[in-house]
């Protein structure tokens, strides 16, 4: 039966004929990005770049080293171990890059000519380095924890005031589920309100487009770019609800009368959940098998709410950022032809 019902869904037209086409012709190239204020931060293995438009039109940009927040190479290589360290390190690596494109933003005129003409002693950067590193590693530790509050415990409370109408375990586990995806959703929708946010979204579907682009077998320009999809299987908002999910699958297995120790559960698994969810988003963006991409549809699905169509100007500032880490001439003459189809 089970072999039947995977049949039905590879047989079912999920796709039209140009999607289908278009998800044949990839080829993973295994970098990823981030929209931050004003700019992109895109990363390649141990280095990544961060590109943002200043105020006066030019673009400013970094690049540098990240080795993560685990070194050990056993961690960060084994399935379903791994995915929990990429979080941790797509958390902190986020939150700093987020912090250096506000710092085009955060300084007015007078303050940014005292900047130029002040002299700082290496020893006072080396402090104000590591002050800044202390406070990314609050804010990033308070971000998490409110995360967990609201994505994990919020909707397990929410869910129990159904209790006495629902009796089956297995119902309620599904109804958490279904009121963590509805928070998700209703927070985006209350932050795509705010103009900041919808010009990151922008950015964020920026992002997308060059990645597609190039792992189409397209030349990376604005052109191309502009006319390349925004839906991706490797972002973030698709991981989010492969998380909602695959944890509506394990809290069904939770039998236990205490509602602590179901809480400790909870977070317990935390770590599974996400390990589980990263093999998939991997695994993902690196296939065009039917039934894959059929079970990822409902994550581009959700990437509508956190994708727009961007402006030319920031698909410069994408294409940048890209440049930057990763040699995409290189990487098409490896995998395409002279017509943009895969070599193999």
């Amino acid at each position: 039966m089970i072999t039947d019902g995977l049949r039905f869904l590879k047989s079912q037209p999920f796709f039209s004929n140009k999607e289908r086409e278009w998800s044949e012709r990839v080829k993973s190239s295994n970098i990823g990005g981030q929209a931050v204020i004003e700019g992109i931060m895109m990363r390649n293995g141990g280095h990544y770049s961060v590109a943002v438009r200043k105020q006066d039109g030019d673009i400013a940009v970094k690049t540098e080293e990240y080795k993560g927040v685990v070194q050990n190479r056993f961690l960060t290589k084994t399935p379903f171990i791994r995915g929990v360290f990429c979080f941790i390190d797509s958390l902190v690596l986020g939150m700093s890059t987020l912090s250096y494109a506000a710092s085009f933003f955060e300084e007015d005129e007078e303050e940014a000519e005292q900047a130029k003409t002040r002299e700082i002693t290496e020893e006072e950067q080396r402090r104000k380095d590591r002050n800044d590193k202390i406070l990314m590693g609050i804010v990033t530790a308070i971000s998490f924890v409110l995360a967990i509050l609201i994505f994990t415990l919020l909707p397990y409370r929410l869910s129990l005031f159904f209790k006495d109408r629902i009796q089956s375990q297995t119902l309620l586990a599904v109804l958490e589920g279904v009121i963590r995806i509805l928070i998700f959703i209703a927070y985006l929708a209350l932050i795509s309100l705010m103009k900041d946010i919808r010009r990151v979204f922008m950015y964020h579907g920026a992002e997308h487009k060059c990645i597609n682009c190039i792992e189409h077998g397209m030349e990376l320009n604005v052109a191309n770019v502009q006319k390349s999809s925004r839906e991706h299987k490797r972002c973030g908002t698709s991981f989010i609800l492969i998380v909602a999910i695959i944890s509506i699958i394990l809290f069904m297995f939770i039998r236990v009368s205490s509602p602590v120790l179901r809480v400790v559960i909870r977070l317990l698994l935390i770590p599974v959940i996400a390990g589980i969810s990263y093999e998939f988003i991997k695994l993902a963006g690196s296939t065009d098998n039917r039934f894959i991409s059929a079970l990822s549809r409902p994550g581009l699905w959700m990437q509508g709410l956190t994708t727009r169509e961007p402006e030319d100007d920031m698909v410069e500032v994408a294409i940048r950022a890209v440049e930057e880490v990763f040699d995409w001439r290189s990487f098409l003459k490896e995998n395409f032809d002279e017509n943009g189809r895969p070599l193999s």
